[in-house]
């Protein structure tokens, strides 16, 4: 009896450190993030570097406004591009599409969700950027096809296997008497799906769209690859822009002599992993709120 008392301490204590661990981990890369970024904080004040639309690194002029500008447009463009056709697909899948079809398109979400971001990037160099020249030429609007439109389009692909993930598990927290008695009394199927379904998944499905937010935020490779990566701040969706981790990607690593430059993309990737951060930790507090109540 005490080895089994001391196996099950042993085993809670080891979950317990487990979790401590994980969670000190992102406190740490947050804290040496601050550190590598406290010499720019120190010389300009915040309301310059957010702000300020002068990026001129030789000269010390640091303005992350058009990197913010341009991550938040690309990622404005891919949710919402994405969010109705993934919410539309996950009711399809759960509430009409046949098991087996279920199951192999939940396969086929995994292995999209698994495809490494340059196979979307070079997919969108291929196929999304010639669509992009193409369709801003047909209105009159002449690009090269590298933009903020072509960005979001990749964006788009890429963060849908999240969110249709996310709603499907929370529409499947529905418990099927509440299906089968709203069907019960005389009501379409669809009316069902409205009334009942969606009103109760609401707080799981904006669970779902903010980690789809947070997944778009900080994604790099893909983005850097068909975005055109031009500082300054775009004036349509056919212009070319230049996310945050696009700028860290593309300039970590050279012209590190210039002053306070090492400093400046510290503070670039400890913004960037506040605004992830605090999303991906809204959509759990979501999700765990849901799991108390006892429904979506």
């Amino acid at each position: 009896m005490d080895l089994r008392k001391f196996k099950d301490t042993f085993s809670t204590l080891s979950i317990r450190l487990s979790l401590v661990f994980v969670n000190t981990l992102a406190f740490v890369i947050a804290i040496i993030l601050y550190i590598k970024a406290k010499p720019i904080l120190v010389k300009v004040s915040l309301s310059h570097l957010l702000f300020s639309t002068s990026w001129h690194p030789i000269r010390g002029d640091f303005g992350f406004f058009p990197f913010i500008i341009g991550t938040l447009g690309v990622t404005a463009i891919a949710m919402i591009l994405a969010v109705p056709v993934c919410l539309l697909s996950a009711i399809y899948l759960s509430e009409y599409a046949h098991k087996r079809f279920r199951a192999f398109v939940r396969l086929v979400v995994d292995i999209l969700a698994g495809i490494p971001s340059v196979i979307y990037g070079l997919c969108g160099v291929i196929a999304i950027v010639p669509l992009v020249r193409f369709l801003g030429q047909a209105i009159g609007s002449p690009t090269t096809g590298y933009s903020l439109l072509a960005g979001g389009i990749i964006l788009a692909i890429m963060v849908a296997p999240v969110i249709i993930s996310v709603a499907l598990e929370v529409f499947r927290t529905i418990p099927q008497a509440a299906r089968e008695n709203s069907l019960a009394l005389g009501i379409t199927t669809w009316e069902m799906i409205k009334h009942v379904i969606l009103r109760s998944s609401l707080h799981g499905i904006i669970a779902a769209i903010v980690l789809g937010f947070a997944r778009a935020f900080g994604e790099t490779i893909a983005v850097l690859m068909v975005v055109g990566n031009v500082a300054k701040i775009p004036d349509s969706f056919f212009a070319p822009a230049y996310p945050l981790p696009a700028l860290i990607a593309n300039n970590y690593g050279e012209m590190m002599s210039i002053p306070l430059y090492d400093s400046a993309l510290m503070f670039s990737a400890l913004l960037l992993m506040l605004v992830v951060g605090g999303f991906s930790l809204a959509a759990h507090i979501i999700l765990l709120r849901i799991e108390r109540r006892g429904y979506a």
